[in-house]
């Protein structure tokens, strides 16, 4: 049995929905009106579904014990690829006016892109980045070389 390689939703757990939806909408991602007010909210963006949950519900859903969310490297991050280098730096101005924190400003890269880190409200890593190997399709996702 093979399970089909597609990302369609990433959940974020979060400790208050109403400050990281207000995060995202500021970042412009559109509000999809599935959303439940207080409960989940959901966006749409140009690849997987975006989720936002509390991080308990989370846990108590996968059948897990509560976590306590941390700042700090959670092994895993996030990535927006864009166009070019002026694009990274123009997304990195709009985080830090959505109240996004700057982890590592977008700067020249060994392997010859220009890319920066921020975290959510809840410390939650993402990447902004510019790889002139991987274009972009008309969508706006990387294409891959084969």
């Amino acid at each position: 049995m093979a399970i089909t390689p597609v990302v369609t939703m990433t959940t974020l757990g979060v400790t208050d929905l109403e400050r990281s939806t207000a995060f995202y909408q500021a970042l412009g991602w559109p509000l999809s009106s599935e959303s439940v007010p207080g409960d989940i909210s959901f966006f749409r963006t140009a690849g997987a579904l975006l989720a936002l949950w509390d991080v308990d519900k989370i846990a108590a859903d996968a059948g897990q014990a509560p976590v306590k969310l941390q700042s700090g490297s959670r092994g895993s991050t996030h990535a927006i690829n864009v166009s070019d280098r002026a694009a990274v730096d123009a997304a990195f101005a709009d985080i830090e006016a959505a109240g996004g924190t700057v982890l590592k400003a977008p700067g020249e890269m060994e392997w010859g892109g220009y890319s920066g880190y921020f975290a959510d409200p809840d410390g939650h890593v993402w990447e902004v980045a510019h790889n002139p190997f991987w274009p972009l399709d008309e969508n706006g996702m990387s294409v891959l070389p084969a």
